[in-house]
């Protein structure tokens, strides 16, 4: 069996299960409205949720090792270099302060540093992705 077909199989198997339990939870809307409505139904979404989560990492894995070794592993190291200039140059123009938690811990300055580092990275790769649809589709008008 390909794994084409396999993939489709636990597919639809995942969007079975989705589709029950939201129904669950439509049948009991009035009473998780009212509050009184146990927390197993969110626990289940959330396990569900984790499920899906897990298979999506692991087939992503399989893929992309798969991709490295049967082809070009010259553009992959390209990508992987430029993604760590990216968190270089973030990392760079972050600064870091000591913040306090709601729980009564402190968040170090060089953990602040990181957070504030990858949202950064987090901008930085969005308004490139977003720069290049738009320049590819100006590019496909103009043809």
């Amino acid at each position: 069996m390909g794994l084409h077909k396999i993939l489709k199989i636990v597919a639809a198997i995942l969007g079975v299960a989705a589709l029950v339990l939201a129904g669950i939870v439509w049948s009991k809307n009035d009473a998780l409205q009212s509050g009184e409505a146990s927390a197993g139904i969110v626990d289940n979404f959330i396990l569900l949720a984790l499920v899906v989560l897990g298979i999506v990492i692991v087939l992503v894995l399989v893929f992309v090792l798969k991709g490295l070794f049967t082809g070009n592993a010259k553009n992959a190291l390209i990508g992987i270099g430029a993604f760590l200039i990216v968190i270089g140059i973030s990392f760079a123009l972050s600064s870091g302060v000591e913040t306090p938690l709601k729980d009564g811990g402190v968040l170090s300055a060089n953990g602040s540093r990181w957070v504030e580092a990858g949202i950064k990275a987090f901008y930085i790769l969005a308004a490139t992705a977003i720069g290049i649809m738009v320049f590819s589709g100006v590019k496909k008008l103009i043809k």
